[in-house]
């Protein structure tokens, strides 16, 4: 009878292994595209998936030492990272406790009491006084018959690769703005450095406009407009100032610091963006973080299904006791203290209204909200390329038509002026021409500006250096819990 009870044990734990009720997870297919409608602006490179993309710490593409110092912060720093992070980790001990649910539970119960009997019973027995030693050891299984656990456990791991993806999402989040603020803030560098130069130049015209109402050849109301035009330049200047505090407060922050432990000496910007490898549209599925967190929720939902499917199936319940029993301390853990037994139960549930079906239906309905998110996500990606190809392209051809709109606007102030001096024309057609021509250098330096962010815009839409294949695997989850 023992080697029955044995071997049928065995084939139950053999059968338990083996079944699994509910849905294979098959990645949802996502939208595509052979190509970008928008190409890539002139001497960039359309790079393979493998193929000069952008890898690792993607802003040292711009050569900034100041800023890859500041990138390298972000990661060790920014309280929302670290946020993410601690996210992950949670996650991650969550795949463990879920891994708990395939093994049995065994607990351990030792007591030590005394008693004593009453004397008031009538019974003519003396009252006595004795101890009870227990060493009691319990264990119960439920068998994973129908793979709810192991479901359960696959769902724990897609779900903490989902928050490492929105960890590695929210590092190149925080990573591009960071990379954004700086070059607005050396854009209005840029702004500061022209309007200081302006202003310097209006001083020059002030000072010529009163020398020539002291030799009687300018009039007053020259004079009063020489001098708004200087007034007003400075203190467009001066409110510049509130801009660039803004930006360098917000760098702090992003590289986890206050702002009064940060300063960022001014620097004019100069350099074009540089080329960023695009590549294919396809590679974006493997190089989005976002991305790759959608696609593993939508298998943790997935796994939701056949959880709820195993419900409709009867649960098995294995346990056991034993241990030791004796009033005597010397003869506790003695073999004819010992006491054992085993059990096995089922139970089914025959009739809760709906419930379960109910239950099923709700997965199924939740895992089609995640398969809609991920499609979502992927179409989202494909737009913020686009985007920002078009954006990049379409400001370099402005950039140059503005290089020529400030080169004839100079030549325009160069002519008003002499014809100024030549007593030709008042002093307004001075200040028109002033105007056109700031106008026209700012444009020309706030253009370069958003070239640069664009470019980070599209780096970050690309998915930075990042790749799926660093998503950790189930086996890397569990190492070290």
């Amino acid at each position: 009878m023992r080697n029955f009870e044995i071997f049928t044990l065995a084939a139950l734990l053999i059968f338990s292994s083996a079944c699994m009720v509910g849905p294979n997870y098959k990645q949802p297919a996502a939208p595509r595209t052979p190509a970008f409608k928008e190409p890539p602006p002139e001497g960039w490179k359309e790079a393979q998936p493998a193929d000069g993309a952008i890898k690792g710490k993607w802003w040292e593409i711009y050569n900034d030492p100041q800023l890859n110092a500041l990138e390298e912060q972000v990661s060790i720093s920014n309280q929302n990272v670290l946020a993410a992070e601690a996210n992950f980790r949670a996650a991650r001990y969550a795949v463990g406790i879920a891994r708990a649910g395939l093994y049995p539970t065994v607990s351990l119960g030792p007591s030590v009491g005394v008693s004593r009997t009453s004397a008031s019973l009538g019974s003519g027995v003396a009252p006595t006084t004795g101890g009870l030693f227990d060493a009691p050891a319990t264990a119960s299984w439920v068998p994973d018959i129908w793979g709810s656990v192991r479901r359960g456990v696959r769902a724990s791991e897609a779900t903490a690769q989902a928050d490492f993806a929105l960890l590695e999402n929210a590092r190149l989040s925080y990573q591009s703005e960071l990379a954004e603020d700086y070059f607005e803030l050396h854009g209005t560098d840029g702004d500061i450095e022209l309007l200081d130069r302006t202003t310097k130049s209006y001083d020059d015209y002030l000072k010529l406009t009163k020398d020539r109402y002291n030799s009687g050849v300018a009039s007053g109301g020259d004079v009063a407009l020489a001098q708004t035009q200087v007034d007003t330049t400075r203190a467009q200047l001066i409110d510049l100032g509130v801009a660039r505090a803004q930006f360098e407060h917000a760098i702090a922050i992003l590289a986890g610091k206050p702002p009064a432990a940060v300063t960022i000496p001014a620097e004019v910007l100069k350099t074009a963006p540089p080329a960023v490898p695009v590549g294919v549209p396809s590679a974006l599925l493997e190089r989005r973080p976002d991305i790759a967190a959608a696609e593993r929720t939508v298998a943790a939902a997935n796994e939701q299904i056949g959880i709820a499917i195993a419900a409709y199936y009867p649960t098995l319940t294995l346990s056991a006791s034993g241990g030791f029993e004796a009033t005597d301390i010397a003869k506790w853990f003695s073999l004819p203290s010992r006491f054992w037994s085993l059990g096995a139960g089922m139970s089914e549930l025959v009739f809760e209204g709906g419930k379960r079906r109910a239950q099923v239906k709700m997965t199924e309905a939740q895992y089609d909200a995640t398969v809609a998110n991920y499609r979502q996500a992927v179409l989202t990606a494909f737009q913020q390329v686009e985007d920002n190809l078009a954006a990049l392209r379409i400001l370099g051809d402005e950039t140059i038509a503005a290089e020529k709109a400030a080169k004839a606007a100079h030549d325009s102030l160069d002519i008003a002026t002499y014809q100024y001096k030549a007593g030709t024309v008042n002093y307004l057609t001075v200040i028109t021409a002033q105007a056109t021509a700031l106008a026209n250098d700012k444009t020309v330096v706030d253009l370069l500006a958003r070239r640069l962010t664009s470019s980070v815009l599209l780096v970050q839409a690309l998915g930075g250096g990042w790749d799926n294949k660093s998503l950790p695997s189930g086996g890397e989850m569990r190492h070290g819990l």
